[in-house]
């Protein structure tokens, strides 16, 4: 007898999904019989997710963290539809898709959402999708090669930074000048200069400017 697996599709591109929907209904008819349902936007894909929380629960979630936000602002993108997600359907094993490669982003859904799946859009295959589809199915947790790059890099770093001092590195590398981080990063002008020195201090360049600091960071992979 087929496996019956309930799914839920999110992501704003129609082509994409009906890729999506074509690579694995074509590959798993024999041994799945899969029913995939479809959503564009954060409204109605919280609204299918509480659905089917009370009715038939969603075996997997597919969801793009670029999304059109829901009407009321609550839910603003993907990372925190998969976190109402992983609270209503416990046992559901979401798979984030992303476009976003640097490692500043990567990190934090890994650390906020710690997904079964985690899939980089230019990395992504028909065959890899299937691979993903199949090793998440068997209980295995599946990601995609940029974000396995990503875990190597900050397995070779002895500590970790946490989100505020990541941004702080990002928005610098991103060419923000320090007197506005603070329109960036929740934290006070100081708090910040005092966060820079303590990042310096561990990558033992103490006196270094912001360009050395930046250096270093892409060095050991945190932007």
């Amino acid at each position: 007898m087929k496996k019956k697996l309930k799914v839920l599709m999110i992501d704003d591109h129609p082509m994409i999904i009906e890729g999506y929907k074509n690579t694995l209904l074509g590959e798993n008819q024999k041994e799945y019989q899969i029913k995939i349902d479809i959503a564009s936007n954060c409204d109605d894909a919280y609204e299918s997710i509480v659905k089917s929380s009370k009715t038939t629960p969603y075996d997997m979630l597919f969801i793009d963290i670029k999304l059109p936000p829901s009407q009321d602002g609550s839910i603003t993108s993907g990372e925190d539809l998969a976190k109402h997600a992983t609270n209503l359907l416990p046992k559901a094993k979401v798979i984030i898709l992303t476009m976003h490669r640097e490692d500043h982003r990567i990190h934090n859904i890994l650390k906020n959402i710690n997904p079964s799946g985690f899939l980089i859009k230019s990395d992504l295959t028909s065959s890899e999708l299937l691979l993903a589809f199949n090793n998440i199915v068997s209980g295995t947790p599946y990601y995609s090669a940029t974000v396995n790059n990503h875990f190597r890099k900050m397995m070779t770093n002895n500590f970790s930074l946490d989100e505020k001092n990541l941004k702080i590195l990002y928005h610098l590398s991103r060419g923000v000048k320090t007197k506005n981080l603070p329109n960036y990063v929740s934290l006070s002008l100081s708090a910040i200069e005092k966060r820079k020195n303590q990042i310096k201090e561990m990558f033992s360049i103490a006196k270094a400017d912001d360009q050395k600091l930046l250096e270093e960071a892409r060095k050991r992979g945190f932007v």
